[in-house]
């Protein structure tokens, strides 16, 4: 067994097969996959110039990292973007939104067919953002991205999933619905649900009150 090193990061390889392990910090976790030792470092290379756009606002360079099969997937909105113009739509309403978005990678694991990265995102609401105006409020929240490869192993997606409900809490337009603003906000938005819970709560303790006497059967000599 021996070890090489990619962009800064130790790499144990066995024969012509990378195994474990990918480091990018001390808290990194470890992720193993077979894959070949040149796609492996290709790819690996290609997800940190990726984010590392992302974080210089760099939008054609980031669509650089795309193939012909350009596609993006917003899962937690179920929006997806196909094409280097619909990728192009995606990251325009992003920087626009957060004009001074950061992504601090905080894990990475690599599998055969894909590279899962879990980031911290962080960023100004300054510009709108699906409807919302501008609110001034600061976003920080977790990410992970799914990112899958071509035949040249450029980009064929980005996939992410985050908590859709902190965004907006932190953007000011959600409140749990435990606290007195949620259920303000709750009772203002949603009366016809609000009215029908009711009902079944008052139907449910009446029933419970009124219930028919069961039939008391004589006892057996």
């Amino acid at each position: 067994m021996r070890g090489q090193a990619i962009a800064g990061k130790r790499i144990r390889v066995r024969g012509d097969n990378i195994h474990t392990r990918i480091s990018t910090a001390p808290k990194v976790n470890v992720s193993s996959a077979p894959i070949p030792r040149d796609r492996a470092s290709s790819r690996i290379a290609l997800v940190e110039r990726h984010i590392r756009l992302e974080n210089e606002h760099d939008l054609e360079g980031v669509l650089s990292t795309f193939g012909d099969t350009a596609r993006y997937d917003d899962e937690p909105w179920g929006e997806h973007f196909s094409g280097r113009d619909g990728v192009r739509q995606f990251y325009q309403q992003l920087m626009n939104a957060l004009p001074d978005l950061k992504i601090q990678v905080q894990r990475q694991h690599v599998a055969a067919d894909a590279i899962l990265v879990e980031v911290l995102i962080r960023g100004t609401h300054l510009g709108p953002w699906r409807g919302l105006p501008a609110t001034g409020r600061q976003v920080e929240f977790p990410l992970c991205g799914v990112y899958t490869f071509d035949a040249n192993d450029c980009l064929a997606g980005e996939r992410i999933y985050y908590d859709r409900a902190t965004v907006l809490r932190q953007l000011g337009v959600f409140h749990e619905p435990q606290t007195l603003l949620g259920q303000v906000s709750t009772l203002l938005t949603h009366p016809a649900t609000i009215f029908r819970a009711l009902a079944r709560t008052v139907l449910r303790r009446y029933s419970s009150t009124h219930l028919l006497p069961t039939e008391v059967r004589p006892r057996q000599p």
